[in-house]
């Protein structure tokens, strides 16, 4: 009733972000594409965690997944293909205190960005990296990519592909100073959700395979997968997050595992029957390189020149 006293009050924020907070244009990928329940979990990551939208940054490179950007109400960053990790890098280095997600494609990364890839991960700056894994050229129209399965009819290899698929997990989990790797699919949204989010609470490089699906061109690439939950392999345990036991329902196949073990992690990684999803590997020990980038960053204008100066003053003659 109006008018007694409370023992209470409720501690309103001054600012709180809704979903609407963070939906930027209209997405235009095709229906029943898997970019679009990775767009949903990332804005409702950042609607859980209040990131303010003006410390957020979306950066991409060129691909479907790369539109990602344009359909977040955050600052965003559509690059070069290949090049969306080393201009994530140069935002972290200077402006650390931003929350970095980084949207790339199997092509976009694992072949005209591999140089980055590698050096990236050893950087080990903190962002969390998604790799859209759809096993296609999807935005260029059907072509071979690095992760496309032996014998996959494509434009560029009709008769199917020649080569053995990169395996994106498998391979960031060989580079230095690789801090965490982890692996989920689109059509699983609680997992997919709950991955993200612990990759977003990591300290460091966070590398998050999805295995995305592209109605168009690679329609039937995970479809024994999706058919057959027994052919998932659900990681418990360690640094996985815990999951709602109806969603627990959804994986019959579930695996204890040690995420602080690299050659575990290794081993599962190249595991293909069942299909391992969670963290497979985390350790927020390793050395984040933005620490070291981001020295003078408090120094004012008239500070960093008469730093400039001492050193030239060191070649005066």
């Amino acid at each position: 009733m109006f008018g007694l006293p409370t023992d209470w009050e409720l501690d309103v924020p001054e600012r709180y972000f809704t979903l609407e907070d963070y939906e930027g244009g209209t997405a235009r990928w095709c229906p029943g594409c898997g970019d679009l329940a990775v767009l949903t979990a990332v804005q409702r990551i950042c609607r859980d965690e209040q990131l303010p939208p003006e410390k957020t940054v979306c950066v991409s490179g060129i691909g479907c997944s790369s539109r990602f950007p344009h359909y977040m109400k955050t600052y965003g960053f559509h690059g070069l293909h290949g090049r969306p990790l080393p201009v994530a890098c140069g935002i972290k280095s200077r402006r650390p205190d931003l929350h970095v997600f980084v949207a790339t494609g199997d092509g976009d990364c694992c072949s005209i960005g591999a140089g980055h890839w590698v050096h990236a991960v050893r950087y080990n700056m903190n962002m969390v990296v998604m790799l859209f894994d759809n096993a296609v050229y999807g935005l260029t129209k059907n072509q071979t990519s690095p992760t496309s399965p032996i014998g996959l009819s494509t434009n560029t290899h009709p008769k199917g592909a020649w080569l053995p698929p990169i395996n994106p997990a498998a391979t960031t989990l060989g580079f230095a100073n690789v801090s965490f790797v982890a692996q989920t699919v689109d059509w699983h949204a609680a997992h997919l959700y709950s991955v993200l989010r612990a990759a977003y609470h990591h300290r460091g490089f966070s590398f998050v395979r999805i295995l995305q699906r592209c109605p168009t061109y690679t329609a039937g690439v995970f479809d024994e997968l999706q058919k057959d939950p027994s052919r998932l392999l659900l990681l418990t345990g360690g640094d996985n997050p815990e999951l709602e036991p109806d969603v627990l329902r959804g994986f019959p196949q579930r695996q204890a595992h040690d995420t602080r073990d690299l050659v575990a992690a290794r081993n599962l990684a190249d595991q293909d029957e069942p299909l391992p999803v969670g963290v497979l590997f985390r350790d927020p020990s390793r050395p984040c390189y933005e620490e070291f980038t981001n020295a003078g960053l408090d120094l004012t204008a008239a500070d960093r020149l008469k730093a400039l100066e001492r050193e030239l003053d060191k070649f005066a003659v």
